[in-house]
């Protein structure tokens, strides 16, 4: 079973939601989706207890989504300009290992406190073939704050007269809204993750957060478990090293051999799986991870059918902030655990 399929299926008559109430991303919110209703995640995406509610909703809520300029969600994916990155002949696992050993060797910033807020500006992809164009913003910049300890989430809105923010309040930690987990519990995962490939898999299969699919292939439930961290807000370096060295272990991946540009206007190392085929057209579909070619962090996913981009988020900026509407760092406080 495709749980992507099964959720492009979904959304096809759907129209566009609230992206405030659904958190910041609908990219996030397909990756995680992939898991289905069979799977329960206790470290699962923040969108992932609201994709029933995508199906349901009937209405449009107008926010404070700026439309970007230049060529839509559909456009194929261009090499990027400037300075040359020599990825010809480089496999998914020469990648992966390189970014794993680069990143055990980089300090982390200092971590959030409970009271703190994780800033995220991200430009969001979307296609949605059965509403007129008019009526689709195919681009566009997406601003949401979560609190760290998972208390609460918030975005800018746009009434039709007035631009405010808009806070929703959660409970995340503890099992406080199902399966679901803040940044700060993801955190904690990430930061016990042994530092081999092969330990690392163990370990995620012992825990068994996304519960294997029957008749999956273990490679592809491993898959699952492995993109569902990767998209964690406050990410430690060895941790996302012991991710993607377990990745390099896992067959399928493939590396364009050229940076690719995001749709925020950074070039990237796109690393790219099959996701099966797309039920409206039949061509193959692709996750496409985009990775900054000099930190090698997780800058944006894209979703592809034939070479195309039918949706994504590409991350334009993240800061830590003592409050939501701030979007430059501050210097933390004490520790609010």
């Amino acid at each position: 079973m495709d749980e992507m399929t099964e959720v492009r299926a979904l959304r096809a008559d759907a129209p566009t939601v609230d992206r405030g109430r659904l958190a910041p991303g609908r990219a996030r919110l397909l990756a995680a989706a992939r898991a289905g209703q069979r799977r329960r995640a206790p470290w699962r995406r923040r969108e992932f207890v609201i994709v029933a509610v995508v199906a349901a909703v009937t209405a449009v809520a107008v926010t404070a989504a700026l439309l970007v300029g230049g060529d839509s969600a559909g456009h194929k994916v261009r090499p990027a300009t400037g300075p040359t990155f020599d990825l010809r002949g480089m496999s998914a696992a020469q990648l992966l290992n390189r970014a794993a050993d680069t990143l055990e060797t980089e300090p982390d910033g200092p971590v959030p406190t409970a009271r703190q807020w994780i800033y995220r500006r991200a430009i969001q992809e979307h296609q949605d073939r059965t509403l007129p164009d008019s009526m689709v913003p195919q681009a566009y910049v997406d601003e949401s704050w979560i609190r760290y300890d998972g208390t609460a989430l918030a975005s800018m809105e746009f009434d039709g007269t007035t631009t405010r923010m808009h806070t929703t309040k959660m409970h995340l930690e503890n099992g406080g809204a199902g399966d679901d987990r803040s940044a700060r519990e993801m955190y904690r995962v990430l930061s016990a993750l042994p530092s081999d490939g092969e330990r690392t898999l163990r370990v995620l299969r012992e825990k068994n957060a996304i519960e294997d699919g029957r008749g999956v292939p273990q490679a592809e439930n491993d898959y699952i478990e492995i993109s569902v961290l990767l998209d964690a807000y406050v990410m430690p370096s060895e941790g996302l090293a012991s991710l993607y060295r377990a990745l390099a272990t896992l067959p399928g991946g493939k590396v364009t051999d050229h940076l690719v540009e995001t749709k925020a206007g950074t070039r990237a190392i796109a690393l790219s799986y099959d996701r099966g085929d797309d039920p409206r057209t039949g061509e193959p579909a692709q996750d496409q991870w985009l990775i900054d070619p000099q930190t090698y962090r997780i800058i944006g996913l894209r979703l592809l059918t034939a070479g195309e981009v039918v949706g994504g988020s590409s991350l334009a900026g993240t800061a830590v902030v003592d409050r939501a509407g701030v979007r430059g760092p501050v210097d933390t406080g004490p520790d609010g655990d």
